[in-house]
């Protein structure tokens, strides 16, 4: 029998984690999914209702919009990786509290570093804030890619808060539409780094 792989050993971890207080209250904890070649990952903030049963992010009605949004640029799930801050649900899907951040991050860095994704797609604030300074708001940075070492980071309104507030819906799909073309010189710089050659020095223009 072969050994599971790192990423899938982690989401083992990552079930039977009790870190936390939220532990001994979920039904399921939500490691997150996708495919481990995964040119995007997108980084929600906490389970809900429906992803605590089922043990998967995003299948209630955010997951529903989630799914259009990445149809819309000819995306599906079976394309991206899909995760949260943290892996279990709050209760009553409060916000998370800071200490349940700080016992789930490193779960979340091994995922990105396992992944290295050429695009990290945040969804809401508490996934912004974990990359962005403490001083920037989603309604003013969202849809403003972000170069963090070798990847580069989208926030993005939560698909709940553009369910809540349809205002805020066309915004959401106007970024979403960004990401083809973001993807574009990424693809480029990977291929360059994994094919060294006379250009090594050459720097793409990513934006």
């Amino acid at each position: 029998m072969s050994a599971p792989s790192p990423l899938t050993a982690l989401s083992q971890t990552i079930h039977h984690c009790q870190l936390c207080p939220l532990s001994r209250l979920r039904t399921h904890a939500v490691p997150g999914e996708g495919v481990t070649d995964a040119e995007i990952v997108f980084i929600g903030e906490a389970p809900g209702y429906h992803e605590d049963r089922q043990g998967r992010p995003f299948v209630g009605q955010s997951g529903k919009l989630l799914d259009k949004l990445l149809a819309q640029i000819n995306l599906t799930r079976a394309q991206v990786y899909i995760t949260n801050i943290i892996k279990c649900r709050p209760p009553n899907n409060r916000d998370p509290l800071p200490a349940e951040i700080t016992a789930c991050t490193p779960f979340l860095h091994q995922q990105i570093s396992l992944l290295s994704p050429l695009l990290i797609v945040t969804l809401g604030r508490y996934s912004m804030g974990h990359f962005f300074p403490p001083t920037a708001t989603i309604t003013h940075v969202h849809g403003q890619p972000l170069m963090l070492d070798d990847v580069v980071v989208l926030p993005m309104f939560h698909p709940a808060a553009a369910l809540r507030n349809p205002q805020w819906m066309q915004a959401m799909q106007a970024d979403f539409d960004k990401i083809p073309d973001i993807l574009v010189p990424l693809r480029q710089q990977r291929q360059a780094q994994n094919q060294p050659g006379p250009d090594d020095m050459h720097q793409l223009s990513l934006f």
